[in-house]
């Protein structure tokens, strides 16, 4: 098992995972990035670097990161995510790079079953492109709330979701990407999902959760901005649990930290990035 960062192709992230022994990149492959999936896979020249830099340093490229709402309800929007997509799959079969992650999306003003049809719909020729290029789509279980009360943009969030969704499609290719935070605050137990769905997940993010409940007690559960994510260790999850769960299971991928911490950001993003490191350290050899 490996640790690391998601993040983007950048000099200063690798020194980072360098100090402090870390050796795995989910790589964020955004449109209009500099690993843009359509330049990577049209200019040699930079294909070529961000591929000799990674190996110089001993950096695995454990998935390609793209998240946005691939159940658009705006047609033309849906339809783009989802060809970026598959050329992100094409990108991935050129890297070697075993897992593709993204969400799974979602109409917002339906109900989750009611988006499940749709789903099927959009996902079942990128999942079978993705069969055909040896490729794992990896599913994360981000709701992408906002409003209030709470609108979503992802139908991923809870295990009930995720059988609708491996029922829907049932590919040995389309799984997910595990992140605890984001069932802590839901009052899922996050540690019995990793027994249920360990043969689902094909990545993992490591992000913190803290609860504030002065927050919470002023706004009520149907809100946002009542929980803040944290770096690994500053936060609420018992990541020694977390991590005996996935060896548990037989999880072999990566744990790579997803940093959303409001307390180190701007200037202070790099530390907040190596405590977290270190702390996943204490568990991963």
């Amino acid at each position: 098992m490996k640790f690391g960062v998601y993040s983007p192709f950048s000099a200063e992230i690798i020194e980072v995972l360098k100090k402090v022994g870390a050796n795995s990149i989910e790589l964020a492959c955004w449109p209009g990035s500099y690993t843009d999936a359509e330049v990577m896979l049209s200019n040699d020249e930079r294909y070529e670097e961000v591929i000799t830099t990674f190996t110089f340093n001993s950096i695995e490229i454990s998935a390609l990161g793209f998240y946005p709402n691939h159940l658009d309800p705006d047609l033309s929007k849906r339809e783009a995510n989802n060809r970026y997509l598959m050329r992100l799959i094409d990108l991935a079969s050129k890297m070697n790079v075993k897992v593709v992650s993204t969400f799974a999306g979602r109409v917002p003003d339906k109900d989750i079953p009611d988006n499940i049809p749709i789903f099927k719909e959009v996902f079942t020729p990128i999942v079978k492109y993705a069969e055909e290029k040896g490729i794992k789509i990896a599913i994360e279980n981000c709701p992408m709330m906002h409003g209030f009360p709470f609108r979503g943009i992802n139908i991923a969030y809870t295990p009930k979701a995720w059988d609708l969704m491996f029922d829907a499609i049932p590919s040995p290719n389309l799984g997910l990407e595990f992140d605890p935070s984001h069932l802590y605050w839901q009052q899922i137990d996050y540690i019995n999902a990793i027994y249920n769905f360990g043969d689902k997940i094909f990545h993992v993010h490591a992000k913190d959760t803290e609860i504030l409940y002065d927050k919470l007690a002023e706004v009520g559960i149907y809100s946002t901005g009542w929980w803040r994510y944290r770096i690994p260790g500053w936060g609420e999850i018992d990541w020694l649990k977390v991590i005996s769960a996935l060896m548990d299971v037989g999880y072999e991928g990566s744990i790579d930290i997803e940093h959303e911490d409001p307390v180190f950001s701007g200037p202070r993003s790099k530390e907040g990035i190596m405590l977290g490191l270190k702390h996943l350290a204490q568990y991963i050899i």
